[in-house]
């Protein structure tokens, strides 16, 4: 095979047209990671917060090649892998902790961090999922625990992890409640498998939870919002109930959580890349997350095809937040 790649790169932080296209040798293994040759990749918060300097600690050395998600076929493996071979189709997550992305016709990532991707959609639409679709798991089944006929909530049901949310928590036999602010976001969340959609723009706290809990509240309240929606979580919550999320930036007067007796659970799922550690955890829920995909209980929405030459273009899409599901971007 050749020595060198293509791959998309930036130089400094900086807006979506920072990204340039370059050529750079193509990685080769450690003993214990895999050379996969890249189908797709797909857009997160993650990815442009690295992009625009937000999340130096994230980023690799520059010239950086950015992106968690990763979709492709085993090229190469390391001496001590046995998990792969080459010619298998994976999908795996990982980018992070300084280590180069996804956006190049190679990448290298601890064996560890990828599974057997599902059978039952295409090799392109896998890389939708790693990212959104282990944090929605964790934040379902290791967060808390979601059992029959429980009332969960949640929010931002349209969009990346929220849409894999409410089709998990679905599966998990959950009374399902999606929050969304437009009619088509609320058809899609409807489609997902919610058993209610409600528009947050037009209904207050207090009437969705008697509305759909009796006024009971909510048993686990699912924000992968944070902000406003994090303190609105602690209202819609019942006693003793828990609140799950991945944003904990913003300000939060906790005291809700005291006087109702609440846990919170909070989700950052590339931690085990950024520590370099426990990253077959990775690997271990993907091969879960595949065969809820091939049974049929979970299907990434895709809103948007782009090329990698396209990066620019997808970036400003996923920062301007105007679509439901995910970006995909595919190495054309």
């Amino acid at each position: 095979m050749a020595d060198e790649m293509t791959a998309y790169v930036i130089e400094e932080y900086g807006d979506p047209d920072v990204f340039t296209r370059t050529t750079r040798e193509v990685p080769e293994p450690e003993a214990n990671e895999i050379r996969v040759d890249v189908t797709a990749s797909s857009v997160n918060p993650v990815d442009y917060k690295i992009r625009q300097g937000a999340l130096p600690d994230f980023a690799p050395a520059f010239p950086a090649t950015l992106h968690c998600d990763v979709s492709g076929v085993v090229d190469a493996v390391g001496a001590d892998v046995e998990a792969f071979e080459p010619g298998d189709a994976v999908y795996g997550m990982p980018g992070g902790a300084g280590r180069q992305g996804a956006l190049a016709e190679y990448v290298v990532g601890d064996a560890g961090t990828f599974a057997r991707a599902p059978e039952s959609i295409s090799l392109e639409a896998a890389a939708a999922l790693p990212v959104v679709a282990l944090t929605a798991w964790e934040m379902l089944t290791d967060k808390t625990t979601v059992g029959s006929d429980d009332d969960v909530l949640v929010y931002g049901a349209s969009g990346g992890v929220g849409h894999v949310g409410v089709q998990v928590a679905d599966w998990l036999d959950a009374d399902v409640t999606g929050t969304a602010s437009s009619d088509e976001k609320r058809d899609l969340v409807g489609a997902l498998g919610a058993d209610a959609v409600v528009d947050y723009t037009t209904t207050d706290v207090e009437t969705y939870v008697e509305d759909h809990t009796s006024g009971a509240g909510f048993d686990v309240v699912f924000d992968p919002v944070g902000d406003d929606h994090l303190a609105t979580a602690f209202e819609a919550v019942r006693p003793y109930g828990t609140v799950v999320t991945t944003e904990s930036s913003s300000t939060q007067d906790l005291s809700p959580m005291h006087a109702n007796s609440l846990d919170l659970g909070v989700v950052l799922v590339i931690l085990p890349v950024l520590l370099g550690d426990r990253q077959e955890r990775i690997g271990e829920e993907l091969a879960e997350i595949a065969e809820l995909v091939d049974d049929g209980a979970l299907e990434p929405h895709i809103e948007e095809r782009f090329g990698f030459d396209e990066v620019a273009d997808a970036h400003r899409r996923a920062e301007a937040g105007d679509f439901n599901g995910k970006l995909l971007l595919v190495d054309d």
